[in-house]
C-alpha cells in the first residue's frame, strides 16, 4: 500500500458534534435558510465558508469546475464575479446556466444550487469591485486569466506594475471584470449525520406558467 492510499482510507469525516437540522421548521425560500448556514458555518470557524465550486459548460458539453468566491447573495440570486474573457466567463456567455457547492464540513453542511446566470449592469461589477482589497484589484488589473503563460517571470513583471497602478489609482477600472448572478431554480440543503441518515432538503423553483414565480416546492431527498 502507498503512502497515498494509507493517508486516504486513515482520513476520518465530521470530527466533531454535528447540529440537528428539522426541515420541517424550514422558511418557505431558500434564502433565509442558506443566510442562517451561512453565519453558522462562519461562527463554526469553517474557514473561508464564502468560497464555493462553480460548475460550467464548455462549447462541447463538457463540464468544468473550479473554486471561486460569493460575492453576496439576495433576492436576485447568488452572486460571484470574473473576467467576461475567462474559460468561465466565455462558457457562461455562450451557456448561460451553472451550478454552485458550498461545503462547510466544520458542521457537516452542504448546499448545491442550479439556475440561470446573468450579467449585472458594469457600475455594479465596478462597485463591487472597489469595495475589494487593492490586492483584488490588482488582481483583476493583470486580467489574462485562463490564457497560456510564457514564464513566471512575466507574471512577476505584470502583477508589480498592476499592484503599482491600484495602489496609485484605487478607482481604476478593469473593463473585462463581470460581475454574475445565478437566479435559483433549485437550491439542496445537506446536513451530515454520524449515523449517515443525513438529511437532505431540496427547494424545486415552481412556476404557474413561463411567466409568474408561484413560489418554492420543498422535498426530501434519500441520503
Amino acid at each position: 500500500m502507498t503512502d497515498f492510499d494509507r493517508t486516504l482510507h486513515s482520513l476520518r469525516v465530521w470530527d466533531t458534534t454535528l447540529p440537528s437540522f428539522a426541515p420541517e421548521t424550514a422558511p418557505a425560500e431558500p434564502l433565509p435558510l442558506f443566510h442562517d448556514w451561512f453565519v453558522a458555518a462562519a461562527g463554526a470557524g469553517q474557514v473561508e465558508p464564502h468560497t464555493m465550486s462553480l460548475a460550467t459548460v464548455d462549447e462541447d458539453g463538457r463540464p468544468d469546475v473550479r473554486i471561486v468566491m460569493l460575492h453576496g447573495a439576495d433576492v436576485r440570486g447568488w452572486h460571484f464575479a470574473s473576467h467576461a474573457t475567462s474559460a468561465k466567463g466565455r462558457q457562461l456567455a455562450a451557456r448561460p446556466e451553472a451550478a454552485l457547492a458550498f461545503y462547510w464540513p466544520a458542521q457537516g453542511r452542504q448546499v448545491r444550487v442550479r439556475g440561470r446566470v446573468s450579467t449585472s449592469p458594469r457600475d455594479e461589477a465596478y462597485a463591487d469591485l472597489h469595495a475589494r482589497t487593492t490586492g483584488a484589484l490588482a488582481s483583476a488589473l493583470v486580467g489574462r486569466q485562463s490564457e497560456v503563460l510564457a514564464s513566471l517571470d512575466e507574471l512577476r513583471r505584470v502583477s508589480e506594475a498592476a499592484w503599482e497602478r491600484a495602489e496609485a489609482e484605487p478607482g481604476a477600472h478593469a473593463e473585462s471584470w463581470t460581475l454574475y448572478v445565478l437566479e435559483p431554480t433549485e437550491v439542496e440543503f445537506f446536513q451530515g449525520d454520524e449515523r449517515r441518515r443525513h438529511v437532505r432538503l431540496r427547494y424545486r423553483k415552481e412556476t404557474a406558467d413561463r411567466r409568474d414565480a408561484a413560489g418554492w416546492a420543498r422535498e426530501l431527498l434519500w441520503p
